[in-house]
């Protein structure tokens, strides 16, 4: 079995799934884990993790590493991202969780993370489409990838270039500490909420002239999936039904901006928001739109999916691969 474990600003999670019967690195997931352990937050202003919120994960990295003994596994990647990248602690952290949990966290680069997302998502990149933008909504950073397919429909997964990538430097974490929690009134959180996406557009301007004619939309991240099952009217989320999901963007825009102009009481009091996301949602949104700005899509893919499954996806093919070559 195999093990993909993905430290985030916001969130620790773990997949533990075994090789199915196909063809690329396809799966069958076993077993899950999710907590939010907000490793990043108070990052911005400090520079340093602090001690909160590194007891914090090492309890969530404990829980997973409990699940990987228990099932055996013994083929794991553990990743971490932008909060280690970026906390001049990062180091002493990753040595802290190798000697109380065991497992060894490998600080990727943006590069990567983006490769990784792409990987994990690509199942659901429309067969017709010649370009698509793929993008992951992180608490620390957002990664922004516009592929370009490079052969026709085939049996196997299509292949593509990557025509343009670009990491902005802010998620929902980092970007949501840039403002109050509340400005007061709906049309003051409204200004909030207008001077996030400007800081995040800001970053997408390498990508504004390369969005020209149609190109996909494929999202991925906790901002994407609440907001496409709150447009949905679920009454509790599934990921069943948001999984690949289709959203319409001015829907999904016109529902930001009701999120924006609420208090985070009134958020939080929200069926799929609660008080974990309440805060958060906003900075998400407003990511969010500012990557829809880009181009003039009617509607996003919605990926309840990404740097887990593509950890997975890599392994696998790589351990398919030694296989082969030892035949």
């Amino acid at each position: 079995m195999f093990g993909a474990l993905d430290l985030g600003t916001n969130n620790c999670r773990l997949l533990i799934a075994r090789r199915s019967h196909g063809d690329d690195g396809e799966f069958q997931v076993i077993d899950a884990y999710s907590r939010i352990v907000r490793l990043g937050e108070g990052l911005l202003q400090s520079g340093r993790l602090s001690d909160a919120a590194m007891d914090r994960a090492v309890a969530a990295l404990s829980a997973c590493a409990d699940k990987l003994a228990r099932r055996g596994v013994t083929q794991v990647r553990s990743v971490a991202t932008e909060a280690c990248r970026r906390a001049v602690n990062g180091p002493e952290f990753v040595r802290r969780v190798y000697e109380e949990t065991g497992l060894a966290l490998d600080v990727i680069t943006p590069a990567e993370e983006a490769r990784l997302a792409v990987l994990g998502c690509q199942t659901l990149i429309d067969r017709t489409a010649r370009r698509t933008l793929v993008f992951d909504i992180g608490g620390g950073s957002t990664e922004v990838v516009l592929l370009e397919r490079t052969r026709g429909d085939k049996p196997r997964a299509p292949a593509f270039r990557m025509e343009a990538w670009v990491s902005v430097p802010w998620g929902v974490v980092s970007l949501g500490e840039t403002e109050l929690a509340d400005a007061g009134d709906p049309a003051l959180r409204m200004e909030a909420y207008e001077r996030m996406k400007a800081r995040v557009a800001e970053h997408l301007k390498p990508l504004v002239n390369r969005m020209r004619g149609d190109v996909q939309l494929l999202g991925a991240s906790g901002t994407v999936t609440t907001l496409a099952s709150l447009n949905m009217g679920l009454p509790q989320y599934d990921r069943r039904q948001v999984d690949g999901s289709l959203a319409s963007t001015t829907e999904l825009v016109a529902l930001s901006h009701g999120l924006a102009r609420k208090s985070p009481e009134e958020r939080a009091a929200i069926p799929g928001v609660g008080t974990d996301r309440a805060d958060l949602v906003v900075a998400g949104a407003a990511i969010l739109e500012a990557l829809i700005d880009l181009g003039s899509a009617p509607r996003l893919r919605v990926a309840d999916r990404g740097i887990r499954e593509g950890i997975l996806r890599s392994m696998i093919v790589r351990t398919d691969a030694a296989v082969a070559v030892r035949a």
